[in-house]
């Protein structure tokens, strides 16, 4: 089988960025005509076009856009392989895109860049925010380099590296609790539970707690935002089960009150995701061991 080389790699990526074969022809010192060539011959290997072009756009098809991440790590292993033989002292220069959720990113994760980016100088970070199944599913496909997440994953071909422990609490607003009480079991039918999804994964670390169990509420509300779901439950609009990190100045602050105190619910830990058989594992390591330095708060 043959493979497409470096250069045709590099090639195709410059056009996928610009978008422009003109522009891309100048980047990697090429005449259009020939970088067209060379796009061509990636496009015969793959059996399949890579971009649309008219005479007044260019733009990837599918297939192109399943090929930019992927490209871009063959590049960082021939790079690797390179500076390897070479003995550089000197690490590779990287580019990592980060995907997280949205709370957590602007809470803990986007504060440490400039921190990062001083611990690890030839590494470039860049944020994505999503849902944790849109995350799991773009590392798949590459299309991001890896995650942070608290989620847990089967699937046999993503690894994780633990940074923190997470723990849970069972809130509501004190407000709340003097209309309508929650002290025992049956009380749930006069309250509603918020929650991200609809397998209540928050609260499953309650439920499956020693002395919790399922509860009748009245009904479920979904918010796929901590934020939000912590803002309804201060509103005394529901109850839910959140991260303790998430809920401390609250708590401090008596805004919440803890439901059940003698069930401890379950805890979790957050991980540093990524495709198991990535070559830059080092650099995720690296990485992981900044993040662990750092609480999250």
């Amino acid at each position: 089988m043959q493979l497409p080389s470096v250069d045709v790699l590099h090639g195709f990526l410059a056009a996928a960025q610009t978008l422009n074969f003109r522009r891309a022809a100048r980047q990697v010192a090429l005449t259009p005509a020939a970088l067209s060539r060379r796009i061509q011959v990636l496009e015969e290997l793959c059996g399949t076009p890579l971009f649309r072009r008219t005479t007044r756009s260019v733009s990837l098809t599918e297939a192109g856009q399943r090929l930019v991440p992927t490209a871009r790590s063959a590049l960082a292993s021939v790079e690797a392989c390179v500076a390897a033989a070479r003995g550089a002292a000197d690490p590779i220069a990287l580019e990592l895109v980060i995907g997280t959720r949205p709370d957590l990113g602007l809470s803990w994760l986007f504060p440490q860049l400039p921190a990062l980016a001083a611990a690890l100088p030839h590494v470039t970070l860049h944020l994505f925010f999503g849902a944790t199944d849109d995350l799991y599913a773009r590392l798949r496909t590459r299309e991001i380099d890896c995650a942070v997440s608290s989620a847990r994953f089967a699937d046999p071909r993503l690894d994780g590296i633990v940074l923190h422990r997470e723990d849970f609490a069972f809130v509501a607003a004190p407000r709340l609790l003097r209309r309508q009480p929650f002290t025992r079991p049956e009380h749930a039918a006069h309250h509603v539970l918020v929650d991200v999804s609809p397998d209540l994964p928050l609260f499953q670390y309650w439920r499956d707690a020693a002395g919790g169990g399922d509860l009748p509420f009245a009904r479920v509300q979904r918010f796929n935002s901590l934020a939000a779901i912590h803002d309804t439950v201060l509103a005394g609009r529901g109850v839910a089960v959140l991260p303790r990190y998430f809920l401390a100045a609250s708590l401090a602050r008596g805004r919440l009150r803890t439901l059940f105190p003698r069930v401890r619910p379950l805890h979790d830990y957050f991980r540093l995701v990524f495709v198991r058989d990535d070559p830059r594992v080092a650099t995720f390591r690296a990485l992981a061991e900044q993040f662990a330095r750092q609480p999250v708060k």
